[in-house]
């Protein structure tokens, strides 16, 4: 009877403490939920915005790197009439019914997403942040600002910068005196989309290689060896996203080969920080 109830006692306790894990895995279940469906709150928020204003946002960003005033083109004009340039008179035009309903809200939704990126990537690090150590921590809080703002940079290169480029060539640019450039308004903005998203996620490169360093997946000296290939990498991937034109594709390529001397270093780094022995916490014995 004895062996009985023990048994029996041992069996419960080994179901309370599988009922105790597996209320540990719904309850991460439901903060991850809670997690998502609050950054999906702020993209609707920030899209909700940019429908509201989405005249201005047409005509003040997305409609401005085609005009000659933008700021990028008078800046170059004003450094010297050698470099100055501008781009061609197009007039965007649509061919189906529901093109400018369905740009629009395309548009919208990118900025909304955009605007949030910072608040989303913060509730990300929110979720993984209690499974780390107060070190990893404290890392962690720096990297959700470096990110954020390492892709509004991005973002922003991309308009300034490749999307004027690339804009004016493609938009000067003849087979002949038969055709004339006269995109749709949805070819403009899925350029300039292709022009500014791909290098917002092209300068997360040192956020990228910090954690493949820190799993111990890449090191400084893997790094230097494959320079070169790397460098052919982000050539052709530099020719991919962006127009066949040598200048643009510099103007891409070049950022980023200082954001993978970078990314050296910070492999550098995590390497050199993940040697260092351990700081010995014990106490000193009494005498």
């Amino acid at each position: 009877m004895a062996g009985l109830i023990s048994s029996l006692l041992k069996k419960k306790s080994e179901n309370t403490q599988d009922e105790n894990e597996e209320m540990g895995f719904l309850d991460h279940l439901e903060e991850l939920r809670w997690h998502v469906v609050r950054s999906i709150l702020a993209i609707v928020v920030c899209t909700s915005l940019a429908l509201i204003f989405q005249t201005w946002v047409f005509e003040h960003i997305i409609y401005a790197p085609k005009r000659p005033d933008f700021v990028t083109y008078r800046f170059f004009c004003n450094i010297s009439p050698a470099v100055c340039f501008s781009p061609p008179d197009m007039q965007l035009m649509t061919r189906e019914l529901g093109e400018q309903f369905f740009v629009g809200l395309t548009v919208c939704i990118w900025i909304g997403f955009i605007a949030a990126f910072p608040y989303v990537f913060y509730e990300f690090w929110s979720f993984i942040k209690p499974g780390l150590y107060d070190k990893e921590q404290k890392v962690a809080n720096r990297l959700v600002g470096v990110t954020s703002m390492l892709f509004l940079v991005g973002i922003m290169f991309g308009y300034y910068v490749i999307a004027p480029f690339a804009i004016s060539y493609l938009g000067s640019y003849t087979v002949g005196s038969e055709a004339t450039t006269s995109p749709s308004l949805a070819s403009y903005v899925s350029y300039l989309t292709m022009f500014c998203l791909p290098t917002g996620i092209a300068f997360e490169l040192p956020i990228v290689i910090y954690f493949l360093a820190k799993i111990g997946i890449v090191g400084p000296k893997f790094m230097r060896a494959y320079r070169r290939e790397a460098y052919l990498v982000i050539l052709v991937i530099a020719a991919i996203i962006t127009p066949p034109d040598v200048v643009t594709q510099c103007l891409v390529a070049f950022p980023v080969f200082l954001l993978y001397e970078a990314s050296i270093y910070i492999a550098y780094r995590v390497e050199k920080d993940n040697a260092l022995p351990p700081a010995d916490t014990t106490l000193p014995a009494k005498s």
